[in-house]
């Protein structure tokens, strides 16, 4: 009987085990240098310059919006340059340091910039917002972090030692775990940079999609006096699609247990 695959396997999970082991040690085991402490600087750099000196957070709720809303249109056409990149500053600055208001802030650059612009802003915040985070956790904040992630790392081990590409787009199209946490694991678990933001950037997509197209309809909600709501954004028809997504983002996995299963 041949034994050779089994043998392979065991080793690929013995080293994939090594991985694990190696990128969950705490921080403060590894070398200190300048270089790490980078990500944590950009993340304090982003949001103190969005929030504090321009002073954006008080822009950033719908009632603001409401009572303001032709003044902010009015600035976002004649700066064409600063107002996304004063959007997209604080959207980094919300996703970078986990502060709840992503999803109004979603609703808003849809209003402000429309559907296409404003998916794309939102996504290149969001992509470097949790990009931030990612490597804030593999520096000094890796312990704290860590701590703060709980027992999340555990539930998602072995879906990113099976495939992280696949995993972290189910992750991303189906938010099935709280955003932030999906930002972290991937950190402690050793999946690659690329990886991650080629997953995070991609996966975000569809749903940011879907509320920035809300967003943009905000104008008619607030000239018919109603108040916004989120209950009528995720229809069934929506999630459904959302899920047929995530279902084909796993066929890499479920392929590499049927060639395994076949050996």
């Amino acid at each position: 009987m041949n034994t050779a695959p089994d043998r392979t396997a065991d080793n690929e999970r013995s080293m994939s085990e090594t991985s694990i082991t190696a990128a969950t040690a705490p921080a403060s085991k590894k070398s200190f240098s300048l270089g790490r402490l980078v990500p944590l600087v950009v993340i304090v750099g982003a949001a103190l310059t969005a929030i504090f000196v321009f002073d954006v957070g008080q822009y950033l709720t719908l009632d603001s919006v409401r009572e303001n809303r032709q003044w902010l249109l009015d600035q976002v056409a004649a700066n064409p340059v600063l107002a996304p990149f004063l959007f997209i500053a604080a959207y980094i600055g919300v996703v970078a340091l986990s502060l709840p208001g992503a999803t109004w802030m979603t609703l808003i650059g849809g209003f402000l910039f429309g559907v296409a612009f404003g998916t794309a802003y939102v996504v290149l915040g969001a992509t470097i917002g949790a990009t931030l985070i990612f490597l804030a956790a593999r520096t000094a904040l890796g312990d704290w972090l860590l701590a703060r992630a709980g027992g999340w790392v555990d539930r998602l081990r072995d879906g990113f030692q099976e495939n992280a590409l696949s995993y972290m787009l189910v992750l991303r199209l189906v938010p099935l775990f709280p955003f932030f946490v999906v930002n972290l694991a991937p950190a402690f678990l050793g999946v690659r940079l690329s990886t991650f933001v080629l997953a995070t950037f991609f996966g975000i997509i569809p749903g940011t999609a879907v509320y920035v197209t809300f967003g943009a309809g905000l104008g008619a909600i607030f000239d018919s006096g109603k108040e916004p709501s989120l209950a009528g954004v995720l229809s069934p028809e929506l999630i459904a699609g959302l899920v047929g997504i995530a279902l084909l983002a796993l066929v890499p996995v479920v392929y590499k247990r049927l060639s395994r299963r076949k050996a």
